[in-house]
């Protein structure tokens, strides 16, 4: 235990005093407490840093988005938000700033890896509970490398996965080791899943009173995500059905009240707890997408031109707004992120009774009761687009629209995308199959790397 207490400062002095030593991550010094006891580890997972969602406070992350609009940017794009939102091939050139999305999911992972690598040296508790404290230190680490796997390599291919080149798996908490080579898209999703199915035997049976933290539902929500990003549907609807039959979470009606607290440990549609503040600036194209009885455009969204959808930038999605019950937006696992899994998986094999059902059990919760009319079709490809349709509007800025772009853009269901400046001019398009569809490894980590190999 002695010497992992000197390992443990020796982080914090090398992350605060030798920044250049730090080869992959920029941490954050979380202050010189000694982790002794099982409470210090237990402590050390209710970090409010590790609640953040991606691209956190707002979810930068978004901008990547076809659904997102930036009237004013510049043009040229300058700042690293206008680069993000014209998928420009680096963000900053500062070499002296951690790297936006690279940098936030290697701190976490090393926090994540300081409860593995000194949880059973603690004292104070039971075995149980280190297992438990380490199984959700697995699932945590988990969610940010399905994040890095999704931004940094190509989406997956079945077919080039073992040859694809994805991003370090970093196991260490010690920033001065020597920083691992880039591992295949098969292997980090190999790792993703290991790591998930070694939680779920001594993972919580209920995370209810605080959803930020880790349950069994939570992992099997998780791999339900990664499968679906690995376009294995089969095994994506399997765990997406486990996770909400051992969970007690539920959707809420926005034909109701809506709950009390707004807090996002408790709301009762979150699986597994992100947070990001919902601020973003909708196209024109998206909002007109929305039928008119549905709830959610008054619900979440603002508009000063009457929500008739005819002037760029006069509709915003800040539902805090509306009700401050819906300031955060979970960036992690829902009821409805699950349900949406189910629907689309059973259109794609054709199995249109479940995904109509699971179609309705969310749309039944978004659209005026009295106008509401249950969609219906035989038709496969109409009941997968409509899926998909369902999707983009349940899910618009909780971070996995880039996600959902790169997976259908395989299946030649994306066109070009286009950006434009306040006049309407085109300053950058997104062509199908473009190589921008993956980020660059960040300027940043190949300085500290100059034998990693960039992506196109």
């Amino acid at each position: 235990m002695k010497s992992y207490k000197y390992t443990f400062v020796l982080v914090i002095f090398c992350s605060m005093v030798f920044a250049a030593c730090n080869k992959y991550l920029d941490i954050k010094p979380k202050g010189t407490t000694l982790l002794t006891t099982v409470t210090d580890y237990d402590q050390w997972l209710n970090n409010t840093y590790l609640v953040q969602g991606i691209g956190f406070p707002t979810c930068t992350f978004n901008f990547l988005g076809d659904n997102v609009d930036n009237v004013g940017i510049s043009n040229p794009p300058t700042q690293p938000t206008e680069l993000i939102y014209t998928w420009a091939l680096q963000f900053s050139p500062n070499l002296s700033i951690s790297p936006a999305f690279w940098g936030e999911h290697y701190a976490k992972i090393n926090l994540f890896n300081t409860v593995l690598l000194g949880i059973d040296a603690a004292t104070g508790g039971t075995d149980s509970q280190k297992r438990s404290l380490k199984a959700e230190a697995l699932l945590g680490r988990a969610m940010e490398y399905f994040y890095l796997v999704n931004e940094y390599s190509l989406p997956f291919d079945s077919t080039t996965a073992g040859k694809d080149l994805a991003i370090p798996f970093v196991t260490s908490n010690d920033v001065s080791q020597i920083v691992p080579p880039r591992g295949t898209v098969a292997e980090t999703y190999g790792h993703i899943i290991a790591d998930l199915n070694s939680a779920i035997p001594n993972l919580p049976l209920d995370n209810s009173t605080n959803r930020y933290r880790g349950s069994t539902a939570a992992a099997y929500s998780l791999l339900a995500r990664t499968y679906f990003y690995a376009r294995d549907y089969t095994d994506a609807s399997k765990y997406a059905t486990l996770a909400l039959s051992n969970s007690k979470a539920v959707m809420i009606n926005f034909n109701s009240t809506f709950p009390a607290s707004g807090l996002t440990s408790v709301q009762p549609d979150v699986i597994y707890g992100r947070i990001a503040l919902g601020q973003s600036t909708p196209t024109l194209s998206f909002m007109r997408s929305f039928d008119a009885n549905d709830l959610r455009v008054k619900k979440l969204f603002t508009s000063t031109d009457g929500y008739t959808f005819t002037s760029r930038g006069a509709t915003l999605f800040i539902p805090a707004y509306v009700s401050l019950y819906l300031q955060y937006v979970n960036t992690g696992t829902s009821v409805q992120e699950m349900k949406l899994i189910i629907a689309e998986c059973a259109a794609r094999r054709n199995d249109l009774t479940t995904a109509l059902q699971q179609l309705d059990d969310i749309r039944k919760t978004r659209f005026a009761i009295a106008s509401y009319v249950p969609y219906q079709s035989n038709v496969q490809e109409d009941v997968l687009q409509e899926v998909l349709k369902e999707r983009s509007h349940e899910l618009p800025f909780c971070g996995l629209r880039w996600f959902d772009m790169r997976r259908l853009d395989k299946e030649n269901r994306m066109g070009t995308v286009y950006r434009y400046d306040a006049q309407g001019n085109t300053i950058s398009t997104l062509l199908p199959h473009s190589n921008r569809y993956t980020l660059q490894i960040p300027v940043q980590v190949l300085n500290f790397n100059p034998g990693m190999q960039q992506n196109p």
